[in-house]
């Protein structure tokens, strides 16, 4: 197999990072400007599109199946490269070097993941590239003397010759990166993934285009006397400008960082703020809402086919879970609206109708935040179908601890919160029901089962909700003693694979927790803790160490996403591992579904939407869902799910 590492510089008037590469490319402005390219890791050939320069030779590599074409983030190379030559370039030809690069624990940009291999300078990305794009790949505003619709290369050439330059290093940065990563192949299995995520993506979901345009002006009907308001209370020219309402509010007496919705909520508990202090954080909650802005990104993602495309990122945390792009699929507002209720909304909002929305249901922010998952909805003729495991990482949890009694319950009746509770406080099963007084005991197990996992205390119990839920504060010790006594298997599994961890890490050897295999992986350019799990799969932390008897890594923070130092412990461990294992489970049902014909549009965690034609039904696809995954056919599973003409939350 012979190799090829490219990467091209395109231009569009289509903002990619909010309407992402499917409609970047739709664009009449679309071009590829220059294709770098290198085989078998000889010079980099740069072809200048503008200038009309061969292409031959690369148009040819691109179709040949005994070339495998790498570049990072190669879907963005595969969907503009099959635009600018018309070719059908064949998905299982190409391999991403970021998905590489994911895999064995680096996230980020090309320039963050150089960055923090410690490539060396003549390896690295050229860090002049953000300024060049700016000049070169988006439209250049006009001026009164100045009306250019774009800065061309004979504008500026010695400008161009450095994006050439810049061009030609990241095939070399892209390049290393897989060199340096070679040892560390990516599984077969995840690549046959990844390309299943790529085709999903091309093949897109339907968006009700009717519904985004009401709502938007229905939203804006409805936020237009709370901003004169909050401009009357104020007296400022925007008060929706963080930076002016801050100036406002700490004039005010209110100490203010941020104006995230958390901050604000917790700033209108302040009883000492004054009324109008108060009514103006209140409206800036109101404003604050992000459903319209849901509304406007599906506005901006939506192609000339009534399609939203490209909405799932592959690999996009260390499990290898999924994440959101665009519309965010994964973090949508909750649905509480059910039934005819939610249909009148819909067709209320689909008219614009503001007045209509607000003498029906009160607060149309609130509204319009419960219907935008209702903008995505099945092919004409089609309908959704949706089916998601129940209580899956539960289930892994207990299957790779071995804790008998709820493997048990999961393979029987599968009321596992009832179960729990029966278990914790010692009341049969039977009478934790409705209409018993034993029922309110199962918001106990429900809470206890979905935070204490992992090695959780009081804070996960409250991160959790629990005094949402009604259950006294003086109580939440207590629930996290008698869950642990009742799953002392999981507790000895978070043991375990702390011990393994650090033995490993100190002195080198393989050790195994149970269903999980630890190993230190060191080559010449590479240092990593590796634990496999289950499927073959394997899960790479970056440079361990143990340090002060705490385990220590080299990832980026999920919070400021710097690369820095991070630390982890048995429970945190575990987490991840039972993360990853119900990961696996899904794609093999993805890729189980889309062999039965199924065409899955996206999907949530443990969670599938397919557009089905009216011959497919939800009873089949659950048997699919059910049945034992390959590596784990002793893992009980189950599903559950709906049918309907939009999507929603069941």
């Amino acid at each position: 197999m012979h190799h090829i590492n490219i990467d091209i510089e395109t231009r569009s008037d289509v903002d990619i990072g909010k309407a992402g590469v499917y409609r970047y490319v739709q664009s009449e402005t679309f071009a590829v400007l220059l294709i770098a390219y290198s085989v078998d890791g000889g010079r980099v050939k740069v072809i200048d599109v503008t200038k009309g320069e061969d292409e031959s030779e690369v148009r040819c590599l691109l179709t040949d199946p005994g070339y495998r074409k790498h570049a990072f983030n190669a879907e963005f190379e595969w969907v503009c490269l099959r635009k600018h030559t018309g070719l059908p370039l064949d998905p299982a030809q190409w391999r991403d070097t970021m998905l590489h690069a994911a895999y064995c624990g680096y996230a980020g940009s090309l320039q963050s993941v150089g960055a923090a291999m410690g490539l060396p300078e003549d390896q690295k990305k050229l860090s002049t590239g953000r300024a060049l794009i700016r000049l070169f790949c988006t439209p250049h505003k006009h001026t009164t003397k100045d009306t250019r619709d774009w800065i061309q290369p004979a504008d500026e050439p010695e400008k161009w010759n450095l994006f050439k330059e810049y061009n030609r290093q990241d095939v070399i940065a892209e390049r290393t990166i897989w060199e340096r990563l070679a040892t560390c192949q990516v599984p077969e299995m995840v690549e046959i993934q990844w390309r299943q995520n790529l085709l999903m993506n091309a093949r897109g979901v339907c968006v009700d285009t009717q519904l985004v345009e009401g709502a938007i002006r229905a939203g804006d009907t409805a936020a237009q006397p709370l901003r004169e308001e909050a401009q009357k209370l104020t007296g400022l020219e925007n008060p929706n400008s963080p930076a002016q309402l801050k100036k406002y509010l700490t004039a005010q007496g209110c100490t203010v960082t941020t104006l995230r919705q958390e901050d604000l909520e917790t700033l209108l508990a302040d009883a000492t703020l004054p009324a109008k202090v108060k009514r103006v954080l209140a409206i800036r909650k109101e404003l604050g809402k992000s459903s319209i802005k849901k509304y406007e990104s599906a506005r901006n993602v939506v192609c000339k086919d009534g399609r939203a495309h490209g909405l799932l990122s592959f690999y996009g945390a260390r499990t290898g879970r999924y994440a959101g792009r665009l519309i965010q699929v994964q973090n949508l507002p909750r649905t509480y609206l059910h039934g005819d209720v939610l249909d009148t909304a819909r067709n209320l909002a689909r008219r614009a109708d503001y007045r209509g929305l607000q003498m029906v249901f009160g607060s149309v922010s609130d509204t319009l935040s419960q219907l935008i998952r209702t903008i995505l909805i099945p092919t004409p003729g089609n309908k959704f179908i949706d089916a998601d495991f129940s209580s899956i990482e539960a289930r892994v949890l207990a299957w790779l601890a071995g804790e008998s009694w709820s493997l048990e319950v999961f393979r029987t009746h599968g009321k596992i919160y009832e179960a729990q509770a029966s278990q914790m406080f010692g009341v049969p099963l039977e009478k934790i029901r409705k209409g018993n007084p034993e029922y309110a005991l199962r918001q106990k197990g429900k809470v206890a089962v979905l935070a204490l996992g992992y090695q959780g205390g009081v804070g996960a119990l409250i991160s959790m909700g629990a005094l949402n839920m009604g259950i006294p504060e003086e109580d939440l010790q207590g629930i996290v003693q008698l869950w642990r006594r009742t799953n002392r298997r999981c507790v000895t599994l978070w043991k375990a694979v702390e011990r393994c961890a650090k033995e490993t890490i100190r002195t080198g050897r393989q050790t195994a927790a149970g269903k999980v295999l630890f190993t230190r992986e060191i080559d010449t350019h590479n240092d990593f803790l590796t634990i496999q799990i289950p499927s073959g799969r394997k899960l790479f932390y970056v440079r361990p160490a143990v340090e002060q008897d705490s385990i220590t890594f080299w990832g980026q923070n999920q919070t400021t996403r710097k690369w820095s130092k991070q630390e982890t412990y048995g429970g945190k461990l575990v987490e991840n591992i039972v993360q990853a294992v119900a990961r696996d489970c899904l794609v093999e049902k993805l890729l189980q579904l889309e062999a039965a014909g199924y065409n899955v549009v996206f999907h949530i965690h443990d969670e599938v939407i397919i557009d089905a034609r009216q011959d497919q039904h939800l009873a089949d696809v659950v048997e699919i869902m059910k049945k034992p995954v390959s590596w784990a056919p002793d893992l009980p599973l189950n599903a559950d799910g709906w049918e309907g003409e939009y999507f929603t939350k069941d």
